[in-house]
């Protein structure tokens, strides 16, 4: 018995050591490089709970798109919300141009949420958009083909561990039950992840990755109570159907292409690949009420905070039930796309430098910055948000072909001096361009640090200017 016991432990860690490396070939193949070079992509959260809008009943809604839990409502009542879904503007197409126009390459739409609902045709589960609202169709089939047209990267988000439509699926965060439809199923002990993940989990995910074409990226949420052998058996299961298909993290156990950071940016440098994943507003899916968005400044200092540090940001809208990119988000989007369309040249394809980035004034004092770690036990994980929302001046890197880039943000004074470019840190100065001009540009190299002139902004300018820094 127990020389079996070890022949199986045996074997089963030999599986996990070849699909390590397997992994970790998988990230330095070519299948990588698009999305590494990529940046920017446009995060979609959209279903049943864009329709309601952040209300029910008449009242604001608790758990704003996750209140089919927070008010305990019953899956039969919830779902008569899809009798009156019908996106009657929806215009994939001005989507895609839309999130073309703004800078970003790839585009991941929530293919079903936590509800459980499907927003796409599914054979294997009729609740979905196809059978249950009067829209009648799919309308990822139109998005896809989009994509495909447009040459933008394509993915589909999916909730792996939490799904209120299904009897078999328990949660463990941030306590037993805390994630789970109680009101349809109150015994968390009777639950059975596999039996899920048979009768729902693959039938659905072989479905996204055969009925539109090419897929570029499977983007998993909420892993909760996946087993090792099940995360490796929907790679393997993936990979399959979709080669060049790129995985995130959240596939869980080791099984992902990239590490995910939602509503954070890692501290410092990140050698492996990484996305950050922030909302726009507070909140992920459509809520009338949330009106307050970053500014475009703000949000091109995370993008540019992001890149230096190694990673991609997968920016989030929720679009409206009729199929909409609300107006403060086409408005934010289109200035940050102005700005990138200026100043790409040291965004796309670039690799961090050696300095990440550089403050031009003492650290200020982050009021209302929050670390994920303190929400732990709080019922508010999908109002997180800990990415700081202070503006100050800084420089932030990045590096390509040889060159150095500084974008130079926020500074309202006539000339900066750049520390990080001192010549007693060995980089010998040859030439320095501003980025999309001809203009030339007003520069001296010392021993103490790189002085600037820096640009005069009108009141419409995003205040941040790259630079490019040819070196001897």
């Amino acid at each position: 018995m127990k020389q079996n016991t070890f022949r199986r432990n045996f074997y089963y860690s030999l599986g996990f050591l070849l699909v390590f490396i397997t992994n970790a070939f998988s990230q330095s193949s070519d299948k990588m490089e698009w999305w590494k070079d990529a940046k920017f992509g446009m995060f979609m959260h959209w279903g049943l709970y864009s329709q309601t809008a952040g209300y029910w009943k008449g009242h604001k809604a608790k758990g704003n798109e996750h209140f089919m839990i927070h008010e305990k409502i019953s899956l039969k009542e919830y779902a008569t919300i899809a009798d009156d879904f019908n996106p009657v503007n929806y215009d994939a197409e001005k989507w895609v141009l839309t999130a073309k126009a703004a800078g970003m390459k790839y585009i991941i739409i929530t293919s079903k949420h936590h509800d459980g609902f499907a927003m796409f045709d599914s054979p294997s589960n009729d609740y979905n958009i196809r059978t249950r609202t009067p829209y009648a169709k799919d309308p990822m089939t139109e998005l896809v083909a989009a994509c495909h047209k447009h040459d933008m990267k394509f993915g589909f988000y999916y909730s792996l561990g939490r799904d209120w439509e299904d009897p078999d699926v328990a949660t463990d965060w941030p306590f037993k039950g805390g994630r789970s439809n109680l009101v349809d199923y109150p015994d968390e002990d009777i639950k059975v992840y596999s039996r899920y993940f048979e009768r729902k989990v693959k039938p659905q995910i072989k479905e996204l990755l055969t009925q539109y074409g090419k897929i570029d990226v499977v983007w998993f949420d909420t892993p909760e109570l996946i087993s090792p052998e099940e995360s490796k058996e929907l790679r393997e299961l993936i990979l399959e159907l979709q080669p060049e298909c790129i995985i995130n993290s959240r596939i869980k156990h080791g099984f992902g292409d990239y590490k995910v950071k939602e509503q954070e940016i890692v501290d410092g440098l990140e050698v492996e690949p990484w996305e950050a994943c922030i909302t726009m507003g507070k909140n992920w899916g459509y809520i009338e009420y949330d009106t307050i968005y970053k500014s475009s400044e703000l949000m091109t200092r995370q993008f540019l905070e992001i890149v230096s540090k190694g990673g991609n940001l997968l920016l989030n809208n929720g679009p409206t039930a009729k199929g909409e990119i609300t107006d403060l988000a086409q408005e934010r989007l289109a200035e940050m796309g102005i700005w990138i369309k200026q100043n790409s040249e040291g965004i796309y394809g670039s690799k961090p430098w050696k300095v990440q980035g550089e403050r031009l004034v003492d650290t200020p004092k982050e009021n209302g910055k929050v670390k994920f770690s303190e929400e732990k036990n709080t019922m508010k994980d999908n109002e997180h948000d800990g990415t700081s929302k202070v503006v100050f001046p800084e420089v932030r890197f990045t590096s390509k072909n040889g060159a150095v880039y500084a974008y130079v943000c926020s500074v309202t004074d006539k000339e900066v001096i750049i520390k990080a470019l001192a010549l007693e840190n060995g980089d010998k100065i040859k030439s320095i361009t501003r980025l999309n001009t001809t203009d030339k540009v007003k520069w001296k190299q010392t021993k103490t640090g790189l002085t600037i002139k820096m640009p005069v902004y009108t009141a419409t300018e995003i205040p941040i200017t790259g630079f490019k820094i040819e070196l001897k």
